[in-house]
């Protein structure tokens, strides 16, 4: 159970990784990410049926995630679209083309070799395993070194301030535009490692995937914090591997599968109100700390004042 939940996780990552990057990084909620999923799914697969092979076509899934995302950073940045409802109307649309690109609302991989059968012949969850870490191990390891970059840190620096980073010369826009492109490519490779991975891609694959991300992002937070860029990519990592342990825990007690989306949003409800939870004791603690110690300066301010009985006195 484990082992397999590690594997999925792992394949499961990039998607974390890119709504960290909108989530987090910009701070835009981009729901894209619906379709962009089965769009890189739907891209892979169909291009693996036409004779193309796992590494093209899961690359090229990755362009085409890329594409949606630049779209939605088009109608974000230079049509002022909201960015909410930017990436409603790229995922309502890439609903569609998704039809298109497979021709029917689902297309299985038959006799099509995919990603784990490039690796030797162990078992099926050690060759997911190690696909994952390879693929996991670079999307972090390039987007370290793009973060270390004056690109990256101009993307961070719009994130973090957009009015103070345009007057320092950055081109705001095109970052964003960049960020959604990258987020989506992330997000489109996750959904054709998937595809690979079950064996199918489905035109419904993509939905409540925003919260399978916003839960990976959130539970990775809580499992390893940090302000190091590193640290807050490997922490979505963890919480994909996390998220998807605690979904195999919770199908192993009983639950039917039509039901992993509803725990999807029952995790995610945990885990944004553990944080709150956590602050408001912790504020409690600290505002009790601070007045038994004023209490305590009263005390001996008091004591210090009160009248003491001199040598002379006549008591």
């Amino acid at each position: 159970m484990i082992i397999s939940s590690l594997g999925q996780g792992l394949l499961w990552a990039p998607l974390a990784i890119g709504v960290f990057i909108t989530f987090r990084i910009l701070d835009i909620p981009d729901l894209t990410t619906e379709g962009s999923f089965p769009f890189g799914a739907a891209v892979a697969v169909s291009l693996m049926i036409k004779g193309q092979t796992a590494i093209t076509a899961s690359l090229v899934g990755f362009l085409a995630g890329c594409i949606a995302g630049l779209i939605t950073g088009l109608l974000d940045t230079k049509l002022r679209i909201p960015s909410l409802l930017a990436g409603i109307l790229t995922m309502t649309g890439l609903y569609s083309i998704n039809m298109h690109i497979m021709g029917k609302s689902n297309v299985p991989l038959l006799n099509e070799k995919v990603l784990t059968e490039y690796l030797p012949s162990w078992n099926l969850d050690i060759q997911t395993i190690i696909l994952g870490l390879i693929v996991t191990g670079l999307v972090v390891g390039l987007l370290y070194l793009m973060f270390k970059t004056r690109l990256g840190l101009s993307l961070m620096a719009t994130g973090n301030n957009k009015e103070m980073s345009s007057a320092n010369g950055i081109n705001t826009d095109g970052m964003i535009i960049f960020g959604y492109m990258i987020s989506n490519g992330l997000i489109a490779l996750s959904g054709a490692l998937i595809a690979q991975s079950n064996g199918y891609a489905d035109i419904g694959m993509g939905i409540g995937t925003i919260v399978i991300g916003l839960a990976s992002v959130l539970v990775g937070e809580i499992f390893l914090r940090g302000h190091n860029i590193l640290t807050r990519l490997v922490a979505m990592v963890v919480g994909a591997i996390v998220y998807r342990l605690l979904l195999t825990v919770a199908m192993s007690l009983g639950f039917p599968a039509d039901d992993l989306k509803i725990l999807s949003a029952v995790i995610l409800v945990v885990v944004i109100c553990v944080p709150i939870i956590q602050n408001r004791i912790q504020t409690k603690r600290q505002l009790k700390k601070y007045l038994q110690q004023m209490e305590a300066k009263d005390d001996e301010s008091s004591t210090s004042t009160a009248p003491t009985k001199g040598i002379l006195s006549r008591d």
